[in-house]
Parts: structure tokens; C-alpha cells; sequence
């Protein structure tokens, strides 16, 4: 089935024809309308496989409805199955998406640009929506209050709520806690392209590692906050050079900020990966962050280089301190991404540490974390990390780290260190957006060196099911285990339950 949509003296004459055909409009609206309780939602016109994308108004509709997921479709995925799609059909879709649009604008979630496109389309299909009933009115009303109302004309408000309930078991005891942390960011635009990232963050997440010894048991989403006050906790800006870069500044940001994790259902803090230790490569992605800079540049579509540096006291004027004479990280990735299902990141990281190193980020036991004791301690860590969409439904992910860190003491001692992790995400399990992991690996753990190896080796599992309550609330019931925690098999399983519920606006 094709849809046409004519134009010029061919569309003035169909409208008359339809118009004064009073009961054929009923009948299409009405057996549009009979049909809508059984209708599945489509998030992308081109699974309406029978409309024609040979006019403006196909790709203006495809624009709002893979944005804003607003067109219900059959559940054949067409309109009436194989006649011409009608005019008073693709209003009515329009009309979906101005009823869901308008409940967003309010919000200032609604681009000018797709403004503009849906009062376009609404001026072309103005008959056939007031052959529907649909209210032009109160959308033009709702845009016109939100320019003359919103705060800013180039500023847009995200938050993230998370409440997080967790039980711990531990030789030493645990209780069942119940945390939160918020966070609010302010991203501006000047230009359209570019963006300064402002983020206000609280949060009194309980730190689990204090109580059973171990960094390997640290929540993903932990924050604590001085009396759960608010801080500015990142602070950056990118923009554009040319077509192909994009450069970042900012006086608080980190790593992946500019570097692509390749783990795209495990590397939020937020929506992520439960457990610290199953986010993201922490050879890489765990070293210094503060204030510096960072490049990306595309060679291609296939293949791009990111690199940055990264000062974590940057605003200390004292001695060993500031932007180059203190704890650092300078990282760069040649990222390889053939199609859109598959990619692959080669990096690596040279770091340096002052007195209280933490060379793993906290992800490891306390003698990787600090292999030579609180002695300053350079590392150079290299990561393979991939990506794979194996299909619409199945992701797997992962990598692999090597590091070798070495004493600035002049003693001469060094430590290799060595991780991997893998998971496994499958989409939309039982429900369109909802998504099941499993993610399992081997923390950083000391493997060789001066010091020799470490006495055993742990492993870290994971499963967690994020369950969508609506577009704006989920809730993530999950448990993560650490076997031989500190890779020390004298050492009690660590088995952490968790249940994060998470609010975005």
C-alpha cells in the first residue's frame, strides 16, 4: 500500500470530493478510531511498511514519531491493511502525535525545529483535522505560554531520582538500607550544536565496601554528599570543529564524557549496571577525572580517535597539584565501528597517583588499589573494549585490561594488573523496553610484578531486570555476588540485593 499525498489543483479537487462526502469522512474516522484498543505502538514510520516516503510529509511524520514514539499503527504494522493509506488516516496519526507533543511541550522537551515541522504539517492537513475534532488551538496556545514563560531559550532541565534498597550479607553484619541521589543537569546551548553541561548532584547511597572490606561490593549509583547537600559534581563544555571534530573543555568531567565505553546497557550510573564493578573497563574508564580537555575526531564513519587529559586537582595551586603537576590521566581510543550493530575500542591510559593512589578505581581489592602501599604510583593500562548487537533483541559486551603500574619512589617496583568482563542484555524480555543482564568477570587483580601475584581470584556476577513503569519511572530489581572477594577464597561470598527505582524529568 502507498500513501499519496497530492498537491496543487489535484489536492483542491480531492478535498472538495471528500469534504462534501459527509459519510464516507465518518466512516473512515470512524473505522480509524474502532480500531485504536488494538493497536500496537510503532516507534519508527518505516515499520508503517506502506507508506511511501516520497513526500515531505513522510519524512517530516517519520522525524516526530521516532522522537517522540507518538503514531499507533495495526498490529500488521500499516494503516488498513493494503488500500490506500487517506488523508483523514494520516491526520488522524497526526493528531496522536499533537496530543502527545503537547503534553510535552510544557515540559520544554519539544525542539523548535519540530515545532515548526508539526505546524507545517497541521497547516497541509488543517481539513481533515477539524474533520477529527483536534484542538490546533490548544497546541498553538501551549506553545505560545512556553515562549513566553520558559526560563531560558537556551537551557533545558534533566533530572534523575534514584532510590535505592539494599541488603547486604556480611560475616560482620549489614542491615537493609534505603538511599536516594538526585541529580540535575543543566545543559545550554549557543549555537545549536554545542552544549555546557552544568550538574547538581546529592545523594547519601550507602559506601558497602567499609563494611565488608572489599571495593569489589560498591553500589554503581553510590554518592555521598556532606549531609546530603547539593555540589556541582561535572562542569564542561563541547563544540564542534568542522564536520568531523569535537572538542571538550570543562573544569569537572570524566573519561566517558568523551570516550565511547562500548557497554550500552551496562555504563550509566543510573540505568546501568548495578554492581561498580560490571560498568565499564575501570583500566580505562576508572582512571583520574577533573578538570582538562579532550578530542574527538572522526576519520571516518567507520573509524574516529578520541583522546583527553584529565587533572583531578586542577584547581590547587600548591605544590604537586594543578593541571600538570599532579594526579593526572591522559587517555586516547581508536574506536572501530563497521555498522551500527557492532563496535570495538582500542585504548590506552597513562596515569599518575600522589600519596593515596587508587589506580583501579576503587573496583578491585585493597592491595590492587594501591599495590606499593601510599607511595606515588604511575600506570600504563591498555583496554579492548567491544560491542555487539546480535540482534534487535540480544546485545553482548565487554572487555579486557592490562596494566602495569610502577612505584615513584625509586625503589623500583612494579605490578602487573589484569581484568575482564562480559555481559549479556536482552531487549524488550516481556516488555517493550524493558531489559535482562547478566554480567560476569574478574576484577583487576594484581598478577604479577615485584610483590608477586595475589593469593586467589575473584569473580563478580550479576543479574538485574530494569522494568519500565512508564516513559519516566523504571524500577531495576537485581543481586550481584562476589566469590573470593580481595581474591582471597578464605574470604566469605559477598552477595549484594538491590531494588533502584529511577525517576527522570
Amino acid at each position: 500500500m502507498a500513501m499519496t499525498l497530492l498537491t496543487g489543483t489535484a489536492v483542491e479537487s480531492v478535498k472538495a470530493n471528500e469534504i462534501n462526502n459527509t459519510d464516507f469522512t465518518l466512516e473512515q474516522i470512524s473505522n480509524y478510531s474502532s480500531d485504536t484498543n488494538t493497536q500496537g505502538q510503532v516507534t519508527s514510520v518505516n515499520q508503517l511498511s506502506d507508506v511511501s516516503p516520497t513526500d515531505w510529509a513522510y519524512e517530516a511524520l517519520r522525524s516526530l514519531v521516532e522522537r517522540y514514539g507518538c503514531i499507533v499503527g495495526y498490529p500488521d504494522r500499516t494503516f488498513r491493511g493494503n488500500r490506500a493509506l487517506s488523508r483523514y488516516e494520516f491526520a488522524a496519526g497526526l493528531n496522536a502525535c499533537m496530543q502527545s507533543i503537547e503534553r510535552l511541550i510544557g515540559t520544554g522537551g519539544v525542539s523548535d525545529e519540530d515545532i515548526a515541522a508539526l505546524r507545517r504539517l497541521i497547516a497541509e492537513f488543517e481539513t481533515e483535522l477539524a474533520a477529527l475534532g483536534a484542538r490546533v488551538d490548544n497546541l498553538e496556545g501551549r506553545v505560545a505560554f512556553l515562549e513566553d514563560n520558559q526560563f531560558s531559550t537556551t537551557t533545558k532541565l534533566n533530572g534523575e531520582v534514584l532510590f535505592g534498597l539494599v541488603a547486604q550479607n556480611d560475616d560482620v553484619g549489614g542491615q537493609v538500607t534505603f538511599s536516594n541521589r538526585v541529580r540535575l543537569s543543566l545543559d545550554t546551548s549557543f549555537t545549536g550544536r554545542d552544549r555546557l553541561r552544568t550538574r547538581l548532584a546529592a545523594g547519601n547511597v550507602p559506601a558497602l565496601q567499609n563494611l565488608s572490606g572489599s571495593d569489589m561490593t560498591r553500589l554503581n549509583f553510590a554518592q555521598n554528599t556532606p549531609d546530603n547537600n547539593v555540589v556541582v559534581d561535572k562542569l564542561f563544555y563541547r563544540t564542534p570543529i568542522g564536520d568531523r571534530a569535537t572538542f571538550f573543555i570543562g573544569t569537572d568531567f570524566e573519561t566517558d564524557d568523551v570516550h565511547e565505553p562500548y557497554s550500552p546497557f551496562t555504563d550509566s550510573s543510573g540505568s546501568g549496571s548495578l554492581a561498580r564493578g560490571t560498568r565499564y573497563n575501570p583500566l580505562i574508564f576508572r582512571q583520574n577525572s577533573g578538570g582538562g580537555l579532550g578530542l574527538v575526531y572522526e576519520f571516518s564513519d567507520q573509524f574516529e580517535i578520541s583522546a583527553s587529559y584529565l587533572a583531578g586537582n586542577a584547581a590547587d595551586p600548591s605544590d604537586g597539584n594543578g593541571l600538570f603537576d599532579g594526579d593526572f590521566s591522559a587517555v586516547v581510543q581508536l574506536g572501530f565501528n563497521p555498522s551500527d550493530s557492532f563496535g570495538l575500542g582500542l585504548a590506552y591510559a597513562r596515569s599518575y597517583f600522589s600519596d593515596s593512589p587508587n589506580i583501579v578505581g576503587s573496583t578491585g581489592s585493597p592491595f590492587t588499589r594501591r599495590p606499593f602501599g601510599s607511595v606515588p604510583t604511575s600506570t600504563d593500562n591498555f583496554g579492548l573494549q567491544t560491542s555487539w548487537r546480535v540482534s534487535p533483541n540480544i546485545n553482548v559486551a565487554g572487555w579486557v585490561g592490562f596494566g602495569n603500574a610502577d612505584a615513584q619512589d625509586g625503589s623500583g617496583a612494579d605490578a602487573d594488573v589484569f581484568t575482564w568482563n562480559a555481559n549479556i542484555s536482552f531487549i524488550d524480555a516481556l516488555k517493550e523496553g524493558a531489559v535482562f543482564t547478566v554480567a560476569g568477570g574478574q576484577p583487576p587483580k594484581v598478577t604479577g610484578g615485584t610483590f608477586g601475584s595475589e593469593r586467589d581470584t575473584s569473580f563478580i556476577l550479576e543479574g538485574q531486570y530494569k522494568y519500565p513503569i512508564s516513559r519516566n519511572v523504571s524500577i531495576t530489581p537485581g543481586v550481584y555476588a562476589i566469590f573470593n572477594p580481595n581474591h582471597d577464597d578464605r574470604n566469605g561470598t559477598e552477595v549484594v540485593g538491590v531494588v533502584r527505582t529511577r525517576f527522570t524529568f
